[in-house]
């Protein structure tokens, strides 16, 4: 079967993704972001995949690792590399830094820095879609941490219980900071224990961003039928530390596995993503084409950040609510 534009649309954004962290690597060391970062090398599917199956009435909530879903939601690189550095340019004015990236008019309602802290704003924002009889869905991207909070477990219950339009998505990079799985969850399976509660429950453990975004459009087709919510069990790996740019090597201390980390960069969702369109024959000019384009913009919009000036300091006094 031939590629279709939303199969170029989808690499698109995964290289988009890739090539905007990276670009980030190169340059932290130079310290003009003043911001942590929380980087999705290796995860990109996850959020590109979920994005891409969603339309744009659909409300979506996320984590501190939020670049990726930015990106892939927006594709804004000036307002993405603007809020990094700090500068007027940035979508919120250099306030938000990497940790609270929003556009809501894009349909990114909120990303925030405390664990499992939008998937209540989630399941509030189904209730309002509910109760005002308005089209679309609340979604909330966590990762496999956000298990361990109490919120997390009072969110899913009650969207369950009330049937709401809502989608619960666990990134779950096996790890929470730097913590294993099996060492802080009393259970073998978060979706076998999602399927005890009424949700429709789906998984997967691919890296092809195609393959992620088909099967969340199932899941939103069988939403239409059951009206349940949807828990997806999304598993994925990223190669970078925690925070900041340096790659992950934490076998050397014990809480990950080499063969692991190997086996997953085998199944890097850029490689992936870009063999299964040259399969389809999607010719390499075109993919090349592509990715010149986008590695264009992000430098430009990169350039452009470092250029920006800073706030003034009476901002720091300007929209601030709490």
């Amino acid at each position: 079967m031939s590629a279709t534009a939303a199969d170029l649309r989808a690499y698109e954004r995964v290289y988009l993704v890739r090539r905007a962290e990276e670009a980030i690597r190169e340059h932290y060391s130079e310290d003009e972001m003043k911001t942590p970062v929380h980087l999705s090398i290796g995860q990109e599917a996850v959020a590109v995949g979920v994005c891409e199956a969603l339309g744009p009435e659909d409300r979506v909530f996320g984590t501190y690792r939020s670049h990726a879903l930015y990106l892939a939601r927006t594709g804004d690189t000036d307002g993405f590399f603007g809020e990094l550095y700090g500068r007027t340019t940035g979508v919120a004015r250099g306030k938000a830094g990497s940790m609270h990236l929003a556009a809501p008019d894009r349909g990114l309602l909120a990303t925030s820095a405390v664990v499992a802290s939008t998937i209540p704003l989630a399941v509030g924002a189904a209730l309002a879609l509910q109760q005002l009889r308005q089209p679309g869905r609340a979604v909330a991207f966590f990762g496999d941490g956000a298990l361990g909070e109490g919120v997390f477990w009072e969110s899913l219950n009650y969207a369950c219980s009330a049937r709401l339009p809502v989608v619960f998505v666990c990134e779950d990079n096996g790890l929470a900071i730097h913590a294993r799985t099996e060492r802080y969850q009393g259970y073998s399976s978060i979706a076998d224990v999602a399927e005890r509660f009424h949700c429709d429950v789906h998984r997967s453990d691919s890296s092809d961003v195609l393959e992620v975004r088909d099967l969340v459009r199932r899941a939103l087709s069988q939403r239409e039928t059951s009206g349940r919510p949807v828990f997806l069990h999304l598993r994925c790996y990223r190669f970078v530390e925690h925070v900041g740019p340096a790659i992950d090597r934490s076998w050397q201390l014990g809480y990950r596995v080499e063969a692991e980390f190997e086996g997953w960069l085998a199944r890097d969702p850029v490689t992936v993503a870009r063999a299964r369109l040259l399969a389809a024959g999607t010719a390499e000019a075109e993919l090349a084409a592509l990715e010149a384009g986008v590695d264009s913009r992000v430098l430009a919009s990169l350039r452009a950040a470092q250029a920006a000036p800073h706030p003034e300091p009476r901002e720091l006094l300007e929209a601030v609510f709490a």
